[in-house]
């Protein structure tokens, strides 16, 4: 006989797939397009987008491996709240011009708007083959947060992932971003209401945030610090913070949701009112203290749930302990939905940069309209396919691992990006180099921890300065760019070619 949690969960889950077929007609538009099945043919507004890119920014995994990261890690692990405030004024200051130039030219990724900007494809493909290769275990990772939850429900084995699997596929491909537009919206609400519940309901159970904050071990509740001549956390918790904030918009699926905003003013009122999913994240993270205060880890009810899957376990093990089985339902419906909508986002972002940067540059550069979209809906189930393999027959620390080194990649595309917007002074070979230079610096990093984490220490005038290597390995990249560049512009002044124009930005 089925528990009360798992028939809710159900039905909601049941809910919000018909909800993705829907989709394919709200706001109808040709789905044979690729800017209508890729981008929801650029004519969100302010309410949808605040959902898609809620949606997209805080995932399943977020839920799961926030509170998992200050169950284990502590302090540490709240580098994830400061993290997100500081991309708001980066997206608020940065991004209308990404959109207006790409509204302007019909660009799809960012990798379109740094051929057009720069007009060299290598430098293009580079920024999309990085976008694809980081979002791949992005993917994978929704899949695990939702793996957990399901679990947690007492269903074992992969028959539960591959009907996942299956469903989101077939609305992705029939409805493109819509679909995960609109279900964002249940799925954002569905958040908010866990959210308050465990925040009033948890505490009141645990004898209040005092008791739950004296349950924790002191070492926990601060930053370690080694020695006088030693940042120790401190630095690493800096650089953590803003090499995330820099690295969060520049990933093929929190672009795709700037780009499909129906205008500048949309993306301007998202940056001001997003800061609420900040909230609701720094409220989340303290789930991790919960689970220690509830003493899940002790439980033999959940030593199982614990063994497979670590730390990523106390979420659903708090909720099954307090809270009565229907909501259980609810919450778990809301983290596996939530691993729905960013990995369709996600899928479909990957398959644009595929579709636009290197089958039609590389392999069908006549290739109709139609046929784009065919060959895009094509990928983003390759993608999807891609990212159950890592699930269902690698072990869960390979996609870790790799979603590691995702992040560390994905900061290497900033100086063609971002810095492309503003000025054409940097050399294409440059940046070329400089990406690579970082790509190689911030993977060698990574290995020498034996990618186990990004937290890489520098000796800097005998000061033992621990970094993120993410962020490292830019400092890196700009240094090698910038020097390249003005070498390339002192030895040749011929004019290179730049699509876009002034008015564009604007």
């Amino acid at each position: 006989m089925m528990s009360a949690a798992l028939i809710v969960f159900l039905i909601l889950f049941v809910a919000v797939t018909v909800l993705g077929f829907i989709a394919a007609r709200w706001r109808q538009g040709d789905l044979s397009q690729l800017h209508e099945w890729g981008l929801g043919g650029r004519r969100f507004g302010t309410i949808v987008t605040w959902f898609l890119l809620g949606g997209d920014l805080y995932t399943a995994y977020t839920f799961v491996a926030v509170p998992a990261l200050m169950f284990g890690a502590g302090a540490m692990g709240f580098f994830a709240v400061p993290y997100t405030i500081l991309v708001y004024p980066i997206l608020f200051a940065v991004y209308p011009r990404l959109w207006s130039v790409s509204r302007a030219r019909g660009y799809i990724t960012a990798a379109d708007f740094v051929r057009g900007r720069f007009g060299n494809r290598t430098l293009a493909l580079a920024v999309a083959a990085t976008g694809i290769l980081a979002t791949m275990p992005y993917i994978a990772l929704q899949l695990v947060g939702m793996e957990v939850v399901i679990a947690g429900l007492g269903i074992r084995g992969e028959a539960a992932l591959f009907i996942a699997f299956a469903i989101l596929a077939a609305y992705t491909y029939t409805s493109g971003l819509r679909a995960p537009a609109m279900i964002a919206v249940v799925k954002d609400l569905l958040i908010y209401i866990t959210v308050l519940a465990a925040v009033i309901i948890i505490p009141a159970k645990l004898g209040g945030y005092s008791a739950i904050f004296a349950s924790v071990e002191p070492d926990k509740l601060l930053l370690a610090k080694d020695g006088v001549r030693d940042f120790g956390s401190e630095s690493a918790y800096v650089t953590l913070a803003l090499g995330s904030a820099l690295a969060l918009f520049l990933y093929p699926h929190a672009l795709t949701g700037v780009l499909s905003s129906s205008s500048r003013n949309v993306i301007r009122r998202n940056a001001a009112i997003l800061p609420a999913y900040s909230l609701a994240l720094g409220l989340i993270a303290l789930l991790g203290f919960m689970a220690i205060a509830a003493g899940v880890k002790s439980n033999p009810a959940y030593a199982a749930g614990f063994a497979t899957y670590g730390n990523n376990y106390a979420v659903p093990a708090l909720f099954l302990e307090m809270f009565p089985g229907w909501f259980v339902g609810v919450a778990f419906a809301a983290i596996a939905i939530g691993a729905l909508v960013p990995a369709a986002i996600m899928s479909i972002a990957t398959a644009n940069l595929f579709t636009r940067n290197i089958y039609r540059e590389y392999i069908a550069p006549d290739c109709a309209p139609e046929r784009e979209s065919q060959v895009a809906k094509i990928a983003s189930l390759v993608v999807k396919l891609g990212a159950l393999f890592f699930i269902v027959f690698l072990p869960q620390t390979y996609a870790i691992q790799l979603q590691l080194l995702g992040g560390i990649w994905i900061i290497q595309t900033l100086p063609a990006v971002l810095l492309g917007l503003y000025t054409r002074w940097l050399h294409p070979t440059a940046l070329l180099t400089g990406w690579a230079t970082g790509i190689v610096a911030g993977t060698a990093m990574a290995a020498s921890l034996q990618f186990k984490g990004s937290i890489y220490t520098l000796h800097i005038f005998g000061f033992a300065l621990p970094c993120y290597a993410a962020l490292s390995a830019l400092v890196l990249n700009l240094i090698v760019a910038v020097a390249l560049s003005a070498l390339f512009n002192a030895l040749s002044n011929a004019p290179r070619e730049d699509e876009t124009a002034v008015s564009d930005y604007h």
